[in-house]
């Protein structure tokens, strides 16, 4: 029989060892230190990631304007360096018949929208700066319950193999078999569209009145994207928890009568934790992408998403390119910094791996 009772991951005990396999070693810093000196691309990421993070917490200190509010005055308004070109069609009776007057005028752009504005008069740097804490909240949140989900499942899988490991896996194996995005898709419409509205903490306390009073959570998406993505965290920590289970400490540990929450937290989680974190990074920007294929298709429940701007601009592209190529820039930063990140974590974590800054 197995005892599947030693490991309830909630209690203060469980969450105090798991908080102790995060913590990160004075070896591991120094590698972590010494990566990030010789790495460019790591520094450029951690620029990229924190200047999101900070555009994201303080949206509404940054934000020049309200970005629900809309000027159909000031529609499709260009970025600054650029104009617009429009055509005007009107008729003019000449001698008796109506001919038709073609009008070019050319729109100039503003101080005031840096970046333009959409096809309704929205300020693009502002619904820019807000879509940044949706894609941010879905992408952390998202991996966290991928993560946790996903890694009690493998190290289960891993440290029981048998039957257990059989269950699970082929239960993993059959998620892997659907696209994410078409997964994805069919869990929304199955769990339908569901969002949280948050009060603004700048707004509440009066330092900017004219923002939104609350920002909008998908939770629908939140909830889906960590259902899609469990299956990676679940298969690296079954790959390590199947190769610290034989170590020899593992089995003095079982020669001594420890029990198997005691060893999975002890023993087998800490040594597991390292590509676990790397996974991480890799999946929130994994994630952050499928939120924005899901708000480009409508899914998203909230309309401050990059990828709702995105599908909003696509029907604009011949003349006003920037509705959709504003957000769609702000996610290939995003991503691009993450992944930058993530790669200075491998190579500073795994030492058997040359990086750009790494050695033999």
């Amino acid at each position: 029989m197995v005892d599947l009772d030693p490991l309830p991951f909630v209690s203060y005990e469980t969450l105090t060892r798991v908080r102790e396999a995060l913590t990160p070693s004075p070896r591991t810093v120094r590698n972590l230190r010494k990566e990030l000196r010789q790495s460019g691309l790591a520094k450029l990421g951690i620029v990229l990631i924190v200047g999101v993070v900070l555009m994201a917490a303080l949206a509404p200190v940054l934000a020049p304007h309200n970005p629900t509010n809309q000027n159909l005055d000031e529609n499709q308004l260009p970025p600054l360096g650029f104009d617009r070109k429009t055509t005007n069609t009107t008729t003019e009776i000449v001698n008796g018949s109506i001919s038709i007057v073609n009008q070019t005028t050319w729109v100039n752009s503003t101080v005031e929208h840096p970046l333009g504005t959409d096809s309704l008069g929205r300020d693009m740097l502002s619904r820019t700066i807000y879509g940044a804490r949706t894609s941010l909240i879905v992408g952390v949140v998202g991996t966290s319950i991928a993560a946790l989900f996903g890694v009690t499942v493998g190290l289960l899988a891993g440290y029981y193999s048998g039957r257990i490991d059989d269950v699970l896996m082929r239960s993993a194996d059959v998620m892997l078999a659907f696209p994410s995005l078409v997964l994805a898709v069919a869990l929304v419409g199955l769990i339908g569209t569901a969002s949280l509205r948050v009060p603004d903490p700048f707004v509440l306390v009066g330092l900017t009145p004219n923002m939104p009073e609350t920002f909008t959570l998908p939770g629908t998406v939140i909830i889906v994207v960590g259902l899609v993505n469990w299956v990676w965290f679940a298969r690296v920590a079954r790959s390590e928890a199947l190769s610290v289970r034989s170590e020899e400490y593992i089995k003095a540990a079982r020669s001594v009568g420890a029990s198997d929450r005691h060893i999975v937290l002890r023993h087998v989680l800490p040594n597991s934790i390292t590509p676990i974190i790397v996974l991480a990074t890799i999946q929130v920007a994994a994630i952050i992408l499928l939120e924005s294929a899901l708000a480009f298709l409508g899914f998203s429940g909230t309309t401050l998403s990059w990828g709702f701007d995105i599908a909003q601009g696509r029907q604009y592209l011949s003349t006003s390119w920037w509705i959709a190529t504003v957000p769609g820039l702000a996610i290939v930063v995003t991503v691009v910094g993450i992944n930058l990140v993530g790669d200075w974590l491998r190579d500073a974590l795994d030492p058997g791996i040359e990086g750009e800054g790494g050695g033999p």
